[in-house]
């Protein structure tokens, strides 16, 4: 026998009235927690060769896909009652992990399965892959973990939480033609540097390796300072720092 009650028109919850307000769809009613199973074989081709193709593939389909965020009861206003603490009430969060690193990370999963495997209490919210950026961008996380303890869990690095934040493409920086304008206004101020160009670092580091040509005649501690110049000239570029995961330079004599 079900339990059945009517709440009066204007009853509140925790003092906010829900009279006059309307629930908006989420576009997620008929979900029924299924992974896609292209976004798991994308997350599996990265792991097992980190190209370029393979992590372009996975955005593609990380972007278009749905993703679960886990929710999890988080005590407060504890007090200690007898020697004993006790708990207040809990309200609902989500989970940030803190690596050795110091930096946080926003676990999102593709299926209720791998999630309830890492976590079996937590609550899935459905969002949709901008959505999933934004919030670990507010929540202060340079980092996105998928499926976190699968066999298919892999990081997606902050160039790509911000393009999936923001909407765009992901794009490797050795590839992106904002982050080829913004090396060549940084390169242009210095008359020694004959020639540049850019590449990938290691594979997987999302790194970008920019190869100087420059003049002969120059010490080492004018190479060193040409480096920090225009490193700080794209340091400045606070959209460059987005795209891009690291900078390396190296030198070479001009031909």
């Amino acid at each position: 026998m079900s339990d059945k009650r009517e709440l009066p028109w204007g009853a509140d919850s925790h003092g906010f009235s829900w009279g006059g307000r309307e629930l908006s769809a989420s576009g997620f009613e008929d979900d029924r927690g299924d992974a896609d199973p292209s976004v798991r074989a994308a997350a599996a081709a990265v792991l097992s060769d980190p190209t370029v193709d393979a992590e372009l593939h996975l955005m593609e389909q990380v972007a278009a896909a749905r993703w679960l965020v886990p929710i999890v009861a988080v005590p407060v206003d504890t007090e200690i009652h007898n020697g004993m603490r006790v708990e207040g009430h809990a309200e609902m969060a989500a989970v940030t992990l803190t690596g050795a690193n110091g930096e946080s990370a926003l676990p999102i999963f593709s299926g209720v399965d791998s999630l309830a495997a890492w976590d079996s209490e937590a609550r899935p919210v459905p969002v949709t892959a901008e959505r999933a950026g934004q919030a670990a961008i507010s929540e202060g996380c340079a980092t996105i973990l998928l499926d976190l303890g699968s066999e298919y869990a892999v990081a997606l690095r902050p160039s790509m939480v911000w393009a999936l934040a923001s909407g765009q493409t992901w794009q490797p920086s050795h590839l992106d033609p904002f982050v080829a304008k913004s090396v060549a206004r940084a390169v242009a101020e210095e008359d020694v540097v004959e020639a540049h160009r850019l590449a990938a670092a290691q594979a997987g580091s999302g790194g970008l390796q920019i190869t100087l040509s420059l003049a002969p005649g120059l010490t080492h501690d004018d190479v060193a300072a040409l480096a920090t110049r225009i490193g700080e000239r794209l340091a400045t570029d606070g959209e460059f720092r987005a795209r891009v995961d690291a900078v390396a330079f190296t030198i070479e004599a001009a031909h």
